[in-house]
């Protein structure tokens, strides 16, 4: 009598490995994990005396988290910035559109209804009490000055800017950052095509200049939700919500360090999803808003001097 033994296929086997291997691969490349494991290992040769140069956002620990913006249930925050003469915070709506003032701790101080406008993703603080606003669907960059009593904004009354890219759709630009040391703007467009954009901005009275694309590094990024900019070094931050990353750029562009926003890091007990958001204060704090209205807060560790 013979008994007939069943063995796996070795070959079938090994076919599965290499699929699972190589969708592993693909989707290390699509999320740019490779990338963003060698540049974790570049920044830790960085020297002391460099990270002093630089915002060094692997020094920032989260001391606020997750807190619930109240009175905004049915629209969402995007964008962030800093006033520097209020001491404020300042985030805008898109279905409902509206200009939020916070403070810096996430509490809502004052509502500005927005007039015109379709869907406003990004806000800055420019020079002279001015504010800049864009608005994704319009493609356009709208300037207004802000006073203690603005209680609405009118799209038609202001000066707009057209940012092109008439076929984006919803993938235009996202990120709006003030460069106070050259008096021009910073613009992240979220991506197809991702990338940063220069726009010289001369003064309250004259035009915007030619939007010009900035000659920027590998950003290891899926897209760009927001922009920040820090005076003190000429760096700026760029926030990715898809990819959960916090980067700080140079004034090249080219990476200088990095956070990923997921839990267990820089002290957060859970991911930060969605953010959409992201400004800095005069003392290098930094605020994060994402979807939900959620807000965070992170400050820089003090130096321990042995």
């Amino acid at each position: 009598m013979s008994m007939w033994i069943l063995r796996p296929a070795p070959r079938r086997w090994l076919i599965v490995l290499l699929v699972v291997l190589g969708i592993g691969l693909l989707l290390a490349n699509y999320r740019h994990w490779d990338d963003r494991l060698l540049f974790w290992l570049e920044q830790r040769q960085v020297s002391p005396a460099e990270q002093l140069q630089s915002i060094w956002l692997p020094g920032y620990r989260a001391v606020l988290q997750g807190k619930r913006v109240q009175g905004l249930e049915h629209d969402e925050l995007s964008g962030l910035t800093y006033s520097a003469e209020t001491n404020t915070l300042f985030s805008v709506t898109g279905k409902y559109p509206q200009l939020i003032e916070l403070s810096l701790d996430g509490e809502v101080l004052r509502r500005i209804e927005l007039h015109g406008f379709a869907n406003p993703e990004g806000v800055e603080m420019l020079s002279g009490g001015r504010l800049a606003i864009i608005d994704e669907r319009m493609r356009t960059l709208t300037t207004f000055k802000l006073g203690a009593l603005t209680r609405s904004v009118t799209f038609t009354d202001h000066p707009s800017y057209d940012l092109g890219f008439a076929d984006a759709g919803n993938k235009g630009f996202e990120g709006i950052a003030w460069d106070s040391r050259n008096e021009q703007v910073l613009l992240g467009k979220e991506r197809g095509p991702l990338g940063l954009f220069i726009m010289p901005f001369p003064g309250e009275e004259g035009g915007a200049g030619a939007l010009q694309p900035m000659a920027s590094g590998h950003l290891f990024l899926r897209d760009i939700s927001s922009l920040s900019y820090d005076a003190r070094t000429g760096h700026a931050l760029v926030l990715s919500d898809e990819s959960q990353l916090l980067l700080e750029v140079d004034a090249q562009g080219e990476p200088v360090s990095f956070i990923s926003l997921t839990r267990g890091m820089n002290g957060l007990h859970r991911s930060i999803g969605q953010a959409e958001g992201v400004t800095m204060d005069a003392a290098g704090n930094i605020y994060i808003v994402s979807e939900p209205n959620l807000f965070y807060v992170l400050r820089k560790e003090p130096e321990i001097n042995p």
